[in-house]
């Protein structure tokens, strides 16, 4: 479903500036977007039009199918549904305190007083704001500011929100915390817009991404097939992302396992898997194409854990009657992932987790979770990256625990539930402390740290 359109619009400055030329864009419900391009491509112009800040000087922008309108009746409506966060949030921060800047949106819609008081509530405690709300914004730190900016934004509960240059001036922390915010609120289902010359950002976060290089859009699609186009990044001005110029290398190289792009560090390391080859003798009968179940093998077969339940799928059958086959392992003895809700947080349930459960590695995500771990002296080994840091961790046979709330418990199980699924390598994956429970699954090889059978 497209939630908001451009066609053919054009923007000029004042001074002759030709900001945007011609972009013809479809933005569907629910994704993650990014406009990637250097500065002075476009960007910021381009959101300052999907937001009724500016008006086009030719073409229309349409919002769930209608064109934008720009009385103020209506233009109040459109900043309702399309929310815009300022790349520098001193331009958009201006209340005497932190409430009062976050209830400006609301009762300007001309909400209750209750239910400004509710939507600020709800959007400060989202961001972790909820102590600071009577400080005055200008005594916060940048990241501080950005969240109060986002929060101005979400207390109107819009459908879109867009952010222009969301981390520039945080530090990896601060800029971590923003992207978990992000997630979670495209989780419960906003449609966030970004803009961003970070083209590792973009090609490991987005759905879809925007290519724009002066006032233009050059170029569209999904992470894999923009940053794949080398003369097209060059053209813009930008260059491949880290992750990807590895994985060439390594595919030029021939170490390289499957055939999709990877975008996440546990991505990369799995296509370095290579193919597990060994001759074995096979009944008559047997086909290429067949499945063979070797049993449990142990020491210099076992490769990956103490002892593994091998299936193998027969690749070619030598007129001896022996047989290649791929060997595909289940180790007896692996590690997890862990997930436990800070909204029902309890200190002594979080301490017999880690100790009972033999958790060896343990991340926070989100202001909050992170705020409880440090008050209350619990050890992180991470605060930034964590879900694709807890995934390595658990490729390794480490039981890893996540404490998160909200919307990211359910993004996290869902991002370690499809790496497990995509990637073909299983581990123990759950949350503590919900409804049913969670707990880890025996000492069998029905748990593992290798290849699904």
């Amino acid at each position: 479903m497209i939630i908001l359109e451009t066609r053919s619009l054009k923007y000029t400055y004042p001074d002759g500036t030709a900001a945007v030329q011609g972009i013809n864009i479809e933005i569907k419900k629910g994704k993650k977007i990014a406009f990637v391009g250097q500065n002075g491509s476009g960007k910021s112009t381009l959101f300052l039009l999907l937001n009724g800040t500016l008006k086009p000087q030719e073409g229309e922008i349409l919002f769930h199918g209608a064109p934008f309108k720009y009385d103020s009746k209506s233009l109040r409506e459109i900043r309702k549904s399309v929310g815009i966060v300022f790349q520098n949030s001193d331009d958009q921060i201006f209340a005497p305190t932190v409430y009062q800047d976050v209830a400006f949106g609301p009762a300007n819609l001309g909400y209750s007083k209750e239910r400004v008081d509710a939507c600020v509530q709800h959007a400060l405690e989202h961001v972790g704001l909820s102590r600071l709300k009577d400080k005055p914004p200008h005594h916060l730190s940048g990241g501080q500011k950005k969240r109060v900016a986002i929060a101005g934004v979400m207390a109107m509960e819009p459908e879109v929100i867009i952010l222009d240059e969301p981390l520039s001036n945080l530090d990896p922390v601060g800029a971590d915390e923003i992207m978990d915010l992000l997630n979670e609120f495209n989780h419960f289902g906003s449609t966030i817009i970004i803009s961003t010359h970070d083209v590792d950002l973009a090609y490991r976060w987005s759905d879809y991404v925007y290519l724009m290089s002066n006032s233009k859009l050059i170029g569209q699609g999904t992470p894999a097939e923009v940053f794949k186009e080398q003369e097209l990044l060059k053209k813009a001005g930008l260059r491949q992302p880290t992750t990807l110029e590895i994985y060439h290398e390594i595919e030029r190289r021939g170490l390289a396992y499957g055939k999709n792009s990877p975008k996440t560090i546990p991505d990369l390391v799995n296509t370095l898997k290579p193919l597990d080859l060994m001759w074995v003798e096979v009944p008559p009968g047997v086909r290429e194409g067949d499945n063979l179940n070797l049993g449990v093998m142990y020491g210099e077969y076992a490769t990956q854990s103490p002892y593994e339940a091998i299936n193998a799928t027969v690749l070619h059958i030598h007129p001896d009657g022996r047989a290649i086959v791929e060997l595909k392992r289940k180790g007896i003895k692996a590690g997890g992932v862990l997930l436990y809700d800070t909204d029902n947080y309890s200190l002594p349930e979080v301490r017999q987790i880690i100790t009972e459960g033999e958790i060896a590695f343990v991340g926070a995500m989100g202001k909050k979770s992170k705020t409880l771990a440090e008050q209350d002296g619990i050890r992180l080994d991470v605060t930034t990256g964590v879900i694709d840091k807890s995934i390595l961790m658990a490729l390794c046979g480490k039981r890893c625990l996540i404490l998160t709330a909200g919307g990211m418990v359910d993004h996290a199980l869902k991002r370690t539930r499809e790496y497990v699924e995509k990637s073909g390598i299983e581990f123990t994956v759950g949350v503590v402390n919900r409804e049913g429970g969670c707990k880890w699954l025996e000492e069998t090889d029905e748990k593992s740290g290798a290849l699904k059978i």
